[in-house]
């Protein structure tokens, strides 16, 4: 049920009942038959008399599109707006299939919510993980659909996690909409943040659901915003037994997250680190390498020492030595992709923990300057 059908199931309910009685329901009586139908049309039990919510365990799906502030800020409006909906009335073909209810658009995100049955109790996780594959293999058709043509190409990351959520009227009189509430609505959107494009991320919780039927990768290790230790996410890497396989299209093994760090570097020849050091900025980093905006170009494969502070950390890494892989330049100063060739325990750790964080929008990552 869709939001301009429940509006007329509402209506005529509202009919039904003044017909009967010689008046419409009003008030708090017409909100508590809205919630019903909102509960309804996720799969949700009704909140009983007097309760304003309801609980249930449901599976959680947020998709958002890589880079589309650069899509945006490259192409004409209203050919953004026309390939934005393309995806999207694609997307959400995709997710009605699966019986599962769209929350909620959220710019170039969508948060996707798969009720669950007593009935199946592991259904709702399957049709989840189902549909972000399928959803991942309508994008790869559609970049396809786009070659030649002068239209920005559309990536997508999904995030998945399964667990007991409340649901309920959240508002006032003057605008009110019916939607769920809950630790695993956080998560999913935390491990979303962690997929690459064309990828399908999903919590121990949905792959217990579901293990039986995807094909996943080795479980990742990873730092979640509110939680005090670590979490374990799989990769969706496919479901064998009807054939589909997702279609990743980027080919790093890790996120990689935007920075401003200052950055201090030495050449080294020979094995020697040559002085004095050079300054430049960390534009962004992942858990193997970084980009960095320095001065003067540098050959390829030329190797660095580096050091730099994670401030959110409180902890300054050191002592880390790299290799150039690529190097462009922009404008007056160029920009030098590096591998690390080196680094100790402690310093991989914290970068990988400082990356995890950047990812999740932590203030203290965002609001960094050199």
């Amino acid at each position: 049920m869709n939001l301009p059908l429940q509006r007329d199931a509402l209506r005529v309910i509202q009919d039904i009942v003044a017909e009967a009685t010689g008046a419409p329901l009003q008030g708090e009586a017409e909100r508590r038959l809205e919630a019903v139908l909102e509960a309804v049309a996720i799969g949700a039990s009704p909140a009983p008399a007097g309760s304003a919510y309801s609980q249930r365990e449901v599976t959680i799906l947020f998709a958002d599109l890589r880079g589309f502030s650069a899509i945006a800020a490259a192409y004409p409006s209203d050919v953004v707006l026309r390939v934005l909906n393309r995806c999207f009335a694609i997307m959400t073909e995709i997710i009605v299939r699966h019986y599962g209810t769209i929350d909620k658009f959220m710019g170039d995100a969508i948060m996707v919510i798969f009720p669950g049955d007593p009935a199946t109790p592991r259904d709702h996780a399957r049709r989840a993980v189902l549909c972000a594959i399928e959803m991942q293999l309508a994008m790869h058709a559609l970049r396809r659909q786009h070659e030649g043509d002068e239209v920005p190409e559309m990536f997508m990351g999904i995030g998945i996690s399964t667990g007991s959520v409340m649901a309920g009227l959240i508002g006032s009189d003057a605008y009110r909409a019916y939607t769920v509430i809950g630790e695993e609505v956080n998560l999913a959107a935390r491990i979303e943040a962690f997929s690459l494009r064309g990828q399908v991320l999903m919590s121990e919780a949905t792959y217990a659901h579901c293990k039986e039927l995807v094909h996943v990768g080795e479980p990742i290790e990873v730092y979640v915003k509110g939680r005090a230790g670590s979490i374990r996410i799989r990769e969706a890497l496919g479901i064998p037994a009807l054939g589909k396989v997702v279609p990743r299209q980027d080919q790093r093994k890790d996120p990689r997250a935007a920075v401003r760090l200052a950055l201090d570097y030495w050449q080294v020849e020979d094995k020697v680190v040559r002085q004095p050091a050079a300054r430049g900025t960390v534009r962004d980093i992942s858990y193997r390498g970084l980009l960095a905006e320095i001065e003067r170009p540098l050959p390829l494969y030329t190797e660095l020492k580096l050091a730099f502070d994670l401030p959110c950390l409180g902890y300054r890494a050191e002592d880390i030595y790299v290799r150039v892989v690529s190097i462009r330049a922009e404008g007056a100063r160029h920009l030098a992709g590096v591998e690390f060739a080196s680094l100790g325990a402690e310093t991989e750790s914290r970068i990988r923990l400082f990356v995890q964080k950047a990812l999740q929008g932590d203030w203290e990552v965002s609001a960094l300057t050199v």
